[in-house]
């Protein structure tokens, strides 16, 4: 288990989440991004995450994260999403008065429409769970390094979609 780095502020932590486009529509909508922002924030909270952090999102399409996955994973074909974390597990973060850049997160919008319409859900639906799945991997979970690792990943990533989706976590 990764041991967590807790830095409380009473005021509570900020969250910065930088988005950006490659192939897609020039105003992806604030209902989308909301829910990008939502779940990074509930999974930061989930995992006692509490510091200032910088996550950066790019919504892209199928080609797009076909050539990132090809480049990165060595994988030619696209897949959902993609996660560039900065730090290595069990890596120290900076000092605790400046923010976290956490990482890059990079989202295929066809596959998530694709995914979501496969098991009923919206596409912020869907969105929202690959967020939360990637931001698990900004903070050092890996569910393809055993299956004991994939178990506690999925396990998280279940405990907070399952918080989002019934309105327990408020934001």
């Amino acid at each position: 288990m990764m041991k967590k780095t807790v830095h409380y502020r009473p005021e509570g932590p900020s969250l910065h989440v930088d988005f950006s486009g490659v192939n897609v529509p020039a105003n992806v909508g604030f209902a989308l991004k909301s829910a990008v922002r939502t779940a990074i924030d509930a999974t930061l909270k989930h995992e006692e995450f509490f510091r200032d952090a910088e996550v950066s999102v790019t919504f892209c399409d199928d080609a797009h994260i076909r050539t990132l996955n090809a480049e990165y994973r060595k994988k030619d074909a696209p897949t959902d999403v993609l996660s560039f974390p900065i730090y290595e597990k069990g890596e120290a973060y900076t000092t605790p008065d400046t923010p976290v850049l956490l990482g890059d997160i990079v989202i295929s919008l066809e596959r998530a429409k694709e995914q979501g319409e496969k098991i009923g859900n919206s596409l912020e639906e869907e969105v929202s769970f690959l967020s939360v799945h990637s931001t698990l991997h900004l903070l050092g979970y890996d569910h393809e390094t055993s299956q004991a690792d994939e178990d506690e990943m999925f396990s998280r990533q279940k405990e907070i979609v399952d918080a989002i989706r019934s309105g327990e976590w408020d934001g």
